[in-house]
């Protein structure tokens, strides 16, 4: 059975290509059957913030990646957090260091900044000089007796070629001579993320990693050390990089990349899993765009992951939640509407706007406009005003006149009066207002125009007559004479 993985490091928000390399795993894992590890890496504590995980999971729960293993469930690998497993780490280094495959570096930081500047100076890579490589067994006693400060590094090997591969790209070469020895344990004893890495998935029985193209830099370091304890490797899978539209690699200096952000925008959760899903997988139906979590493990296939950046666009983004937005029934999306609308509902003094009754028709009339949930605020306040406020000059269409406007909104004031509460639909109010119009042989815009500046207070806004019956009867003849008076 194939064992993947899923290892975040708990350094704050859930960054949206971590979501993208849990959800992939979560779906491969489905694809082929097998089972999917959650475990932790907090071998760096300087980085760490608090309640990430927690946060992590909340996330994971949302868009529904579900874990067979994990710091939260029972397994038989566990501990699933790595700060929780360091004392079984010393066995496998020390193992190392008596079989010459890694050495103590007494190295100080004074002595590799000074190492590294002379190589910046000589126009060379900086990495370590290997200085501590071959010190005598008798040195090295002395200076553990001595208690000096040390890291545990691998001994690479020199003048060679390091071939490596990737079920995407295949085969990938690298020269030993561009990889320094790197540092296994560090000076307070605990394992770097590369060391712990390798040993956890060894004893994890993890049989396919998959994670981002950055990580391929790292593939031969994780390979010889796999080489080094003697142990089968696991494949490896290095998703594309998410590019912004300018081709740079995706960063918060370019706007939002947390989970939490898009959630808190109005983002649904299946508008992000199909989003993600098509950051590198490339579905082989020309022209589908829409996929459902069940029908991209049911399509999904490993060969139809790209090796190109894929495009963050932002654009593609908001027509996917648009789309997802327009399938929720009324009901539902009222309710996940009502956080964003709290702001305009407490504004109002009307009863009536307060109640879930009048929310919902707003909320279905904008329906088709939305783009993200947040929009909804800004959206429909004029929904909730007790007043609008505009320049009167908004309430005029093109080449009419101010006297004009205010005999045509006068003229549909009166109509308007006319019609009873019951009849007061959006379908009624249209076949009304446009025969009145036609008789009066006028322009359809020097009516309809002033009609939807009124009410709304607004230049783009949804049909007036709409409007109108969302508002009734009351508040649109208020609204409409407000208009008159203003002008």
């Amino acid at each position: 059975m194939v064992r993947l993985r899923f290892a975040p490091s708990p350094t704050g928000n859930v960054h949206i290509g971590t979501l993208r390399t849990a959800l992939f795993n979560f779906i491969i894992a489905k694809k082929l059957g097998g089972k999917l590890i959650l475990r932790i890496e907090d071998t760096d504590k300087k980085r760490e913030v608090g309640g990430s995980v927690d946060n992590l999971l909340k996330v994971m729960k949302w868009i529904g990646v579900e874990f067979d293993e994990g710091p939260h469930i029972a397994g038989e690998f566990g501990p699933y957090t790595q700060s929780q497993r360091f004392d079984m780490y010393k066995e496998y280094y020390i193992g190392l260091i008596n079989e010459e495959k890694a050495y103590y570096c007494f190295c100080s930081p004074e002595r590799l900044d000074i190492v590294r500047t002379e190589q910046q100076a000589n126009k060379q890579a900086p990495r370590y000089d290997k200085h501590c490589r071959n010190l005598n067994p008798e040195e090295v006693q002395k200076k553990l007796k001595n208690n000096e400060s040390y890291v545990i590094r691998q001994k690479m090997p020199e003048q060679c070629e390091i071939k490596v591969h990737d079920k995407l790209r295949g085969e990938i070469c690298f020269h030993a001579d561009d990889l320094e020895d790197q540092v296994l344990i560090k000076s307070d004893t605990t394992p770097t993320y590369q060391f712990a890495n390798v040993v956890d998935d060894h004893l994890m029985q993890v049989s396919l990693v998959v994670r981002g193209e950055e990580w391929i830099p790292s593939l031969p370091k994780n390979i010889l050390l796999y080489k080094a304890f003697g142990w089968t490797p696991p494949e490896f899978i290095h998703l594309p990089l998410i590019l912004n539209k300018n081709g740079g690699k995706l960063s918060k200096r370019q706007g939002d990349v947390a989970v939490e952000d898009f959630r808190s925008k109005g983002y649904l959760k299946d508008t992000l899993i199909n989003f993600c899903a098509l950051q590198g997988w490339h579905p082989r139906e020309e022209g589908k765009e829409i996929y459902s979590l069940n029908e991209i493990i049911d399509k999904f296939e490993i060969n139809d992951i790209g090796i190109s950046g894929a495009i963050f666009d932002t654009d593609k983004l908001d027509y996917l939640n648009g789309y997802y937005i327009r399938q929720l029934d009324s009901d539902n999306l009222t309710n996940i509407c009502l956080p964003y609308l709290k702001e305009n509902i407490q504004k109002t003094t009307n009863k009536k706007k307060q109640t879930i009754e009048y929310a919902k028709k707003v909320v279905v009339l904008e329906q088709e406009r939305l783009k993200k949930l947040s929009e909804i605020g800004e959206l429909t306040e004029f929904f909730f005003s007790d007043t609008l406020k505009y320049e009167p000059t908004l309430l005029i269409w093109k080449k009419s006149t101010k006297e004009e406007t205010k005999n045509n909104l006068r003229q549909l004031y009166d109509t308007l009066k006319l019609i009873a509460e019951d009849n007061w639909t959006k379908d009624n109010l249209k076949e009304q207002i446009v025969s009145y119009i036609k008789e009066k042989e006028g322009k359809i815009g020097d009516y309809l125009w002033p009609m939807r500046a009124s009410l709304t207070g607004k230049s783009a806004s949804p049909d007036p007559f709409e409007v109108a019956e969302v508002l009734g009867k009351e508040e649109s003849i208020k609204r409409i004479l407000d208009g008159i008076n203003l002008l």
